[in-house]
């Protein structure tokens, strides 16, 4: 993981690879943005007219690399582009710098260390700087030869915020909360990139009681025996046509001083080819992120153990895989689930809901204040917001829009959706209580409304559909790499915070 560190020294005399600056664009050409004085004076304040003449507008995503002034010890300048210039009154916004710093740490794989000369006015641009380089410098080379001999480049080593204040109360707590969450949001990252060889569900347990020990968690697995005894329709009949059985996973963070509970549960599906409804060909090869949603759940129970949060967390990690073969459940099957209703299974590829709808159920039974699920489960939800946005939808109004607020806050895209009633009715079944399919059309409410069946009266609950920025299948961009993204844990680790502080609930 790439070290992060606070430093008020001078940026000439600073012995790194690379000086970080930023540059905004203007509305008579680039400007070099605040944090980066010292650099361009070293440029006889003609640091923005060189970068024009190299091409740099400022626009975000720019990254313009030049030779270092003399009397530097770093020998380059790394110029990255911060979008427009905010206005006399503004300031350049959190997700702004996250990104810049994001693209420079991409730019600079290979390099032992940076120092990052970005615009910190105050702690809180620390974090995002400091998080859009942690975030940036991530790469999965676990399974790459060249990682091993050493052709491979390896991400940014340091990372050196110039301008932070090291004795800072604010800025420590800032620096110190970024990695914590960082080194999570990655190891969701990695989890998401594993190939389903390596990580079916048995692994995923065993990965989650690792950390339990390490972070003062208590682990409950369930394998099939004790799913078969606890009556686990769902994630049993999911799982039942693999050679590798289902677990549902339990991770419990207390704080002795916390008076009110949060649960999250994640759809962990660790390979999904569709069962018997086969998927077609081109949409199998990305279905090892179909256990996003757990990897993110998994991270934030984490993140908010290593944070010390006043709130209790618990984790459910619903953890199947979904084959085709003569044991797997059939379209048609009717499947028993844990709260004792039935499910009709029309499409055994809508497999997310059914593992989903026994652990709400026995998040439940716990009574906690709220429960969030997290899951890429349609692709119509795709359709509807893109590859970059995830969905909201709730039973609760206030608790929509509060989780909205805290994905906007922690610099993730989220859009509130509804819960039509009336399409609930696309979901009766003349053989069991329910079909796990409804209305083509608004697919995702759908399965938003299934899922809502099985969450306890009385208990506000929101559901996180992530199917489309859980997995980027493009090129990089910003701090967001190509694969496992990592998508929705700022967003839970956040609504932890904001419960921990009294501000939620």
């Amino acid at each position: 993981m790439t070290a992060l560190t606070l430093s008020t020294a001078a940026a000439a005399g600073l012995r790194a690879d690379a000086i970080v600056v930023g540059v905004a664009k203007g509305a008579q050409g680039p400007v070099v943005a605040p944090g980066a004085e010292t650099v361009d004076e070293a440029y006889d304040g003609k640091l923005a007219a060189t970068l024009e003449t190299l091409g740099a507008t400022g626009a975000e995503g720019e990254v313009t690399k030049l030779p270092a002034p003399s009397g530097f010890k770093a020998p380059v300048v790394v110029a990255v582009g911060l979008g427009a210039e905010p206005g006399e009154d503004e300031a350049y916004t959190a997700e702004s710098l996250r990104r810049a710093a994001g693209n420079a740490a991409r730019a600079l794989a290979g390099a032992q260390k940076a120092v990052f000369a970005l615009p910190l006015v105050e702690a809180a641009d620390a974090a995002a700087v400091g998080e859009g380089a942690l975030l940036g410098a991530y790469a999965f080379d676990a399974y790459k030869e060249t990682a091993k001999n050493g052709n491979g480049k390896a991400p940014l080593a340091e990372v050196a915020l110039l301008g932070g204040k090291p004795r800072d109360k604010e800025y420590k707590a800032a620096v110190e909360r970024v990695v914590a969450v960082a080194e999570e949001l990655n190891r969701a990252r990695d989890l998401v990139n594993t190939p389903p060889n390596d990580l079916n569900p048995a692994a995923f347990a065993a990965l989650a009681q690792t950390a339990g020990k390490e972070h003062g968690l208590t682990v409950q697995v369930l394998d099939e025996k004790a799913l078969t005894k606890g009556g686990y329709g769902g994630i049993l009949g999911v799982g039942a046509g693999s050679a590798a059985g289902p677990r549902l996973v339990k991770l419990a963070y207390q704080h002795p001083e916390a008076d009110k509970h949060l649960a999250f549960v994640g759809k962990g599906i660790t390979y999904d080819s569709g069962g018997i409804s086969l998927k077609p060909a081109g949409h199998n090869e990305t279905m090892k992120c179909d256990m996003a949603g757990a990897a993110a759940v998994f991270a934030a129970v984490v993140a908010a153990a290593r944070l010390g949060l006043k709130v209790n967390v618990t984790g459910w990690l619903a953890l199947a895989e979904n084959m085709p073969s003569g044991s797997a459940t059939r379209p048609g099957d009717v499947l028993r689930m844990y709260s004792g209703k039935t499910v009709e299974v029309l499409n055994t590829d809508a497999e997310g809901r059914l593992v989903l709808a026994d652990a709400l159920w026995a998040a439940s039974e716990e009574t906690p204040d709220a429960i969030v699920d997290v899951a890429t489960l349609t692709g119509a939800m795709m359709v509807a917001l893109g590859n970059h946005t995830f969905g909201i939808m709730a039973n609760d109004d206030a608790f929509r829009t509060a989780i909205h607020e805290a994905a906007e806050e922690s610099g993730e895209d989220a859009w509130p959706m509804p819960l039509p009633e009336h399409l609930r009715k696309g979901m009766d079944s003349p053989t069991a209580d329910i079909a796990n399919m409804g209305d083509r059309m608004g697919g995702g409410l759908v399965a938003g409304l299934f899922l809502k069946e099985f969450v306890g009266e009385g208990i506000t609950w929101a559901h996180l559909d992530i199917a489309g920025p859980a997995f980027n299948e493009q090129a990089p961009f910003g701090y967001t790499p190509k694969g496992g993204t990592g998508s929705a844990v700022r967003t839970l680790v956040r609504l932890a915070e904001l419960t921990a502080a009294g501000e939620l609930g």
